[in-house]
């Protein structure tokens, strides 16, 4: 679903946008720990629903002006949309991606706001967080660079890949999310530029107990993003 609500008051509400709002659905939404990434982000549901609730942010040194406001440049490029786009494109063609529910903007004057929302993925932890709890097998790192391979093999640029955004289940399955300002391009050098994003990221984490170990473990991460992708083709489409 996604939704549109131009030139309201104040930013006002309507009565659509009532499961955009954290507190419309009372003891049933959590919010989600702010190292976990940028902008406000809560766990939300109900009985039969577990969904995640993102509301955008700015980043960086315009955040302190903006913070959550974007500049109006058209319907087809509000960040929402756009990642509902990709995401609802990925989770059809069962790459490792929550499934989008709904999005919207509201839009005012030359800028808008904008919120996702997505199922959450169940029994599943930040990698930051899972590589905390001590050494990180091998089998994990080889996970990671075959999932990666599937991201590329169908010719995502994650624009953020880090080890925040790298989700681990209870039985070591690997998804991503947060997809804003990721897009759909042809193979190229961006393809290592996600790795070496995700290295730092691992490195600043501290992603193993010894630089020898580190090294080792993203040795096996490499080997196995480059046998993924000999393995297959990139799929039609």
């Amino acid at each position: 679903m996604l939704a549109a609500e131009e030139g309201a008051p104040e930013w006002a509400a309507t009565p659509a946008d009532a499961i955009f709002d954290p507190q419309q659905w009372s003891r049933h939404a959590a919010a989600v720990p702010a190292e976990r990434g940028r902008g406000a982000t809560w766990f939300v549901g109900d009985d039969a629903r577990a969904w995640v609730l993102r509301h955008y942010c700015r980043g960086g040194f315009v955040a302190r002006f903006l913070v959550d406001r974007y500049l109006w440049t058209g319907e087809d490029r509000v960040r929402a949309f756009a990642e509902w786009r990709l995401l609802e494109r990925l989770w059809r063609r069962g790459v490792p991606v929550p499934r989008p529910i709904a999005a919207r903007y509201r839009r005012r004057g030359p800028f808008y706001r904008c919120d996702l929302i997505t199922v959450r993925i169940e029994d599943a932890r930040p990698l930051s967080e899972r590589l905390t709890d001590g050494v990180a097998p091998p089998a994990l790192w080889s996970a990671l660079g075959a999932a990666i391979a599937r991201l590329h093999r169908e010719g995502v640029d994650h624009a953020d890949l880090n080890a925040h955004n790298v989700l681990v289940d209870g039985g070591g399955r690997i998804s991503f999310i947060d997809f804003d300002r990721g897009r759909v391009r042809a193979d190229g050098r961006w393809t290592m530029r996600n790795l070496r994003r995700l290295r730092r990221s691992l490195s600043k984490i501290g992603a193993a107990r010894s630089v020898r170990e580190f090294d080792a473990g993203w040795r096996e991460l490499l080997r196995a993003y480059a046998a993924a992708r000999a393995a297959a083709p990139p799929p039609d489409g």
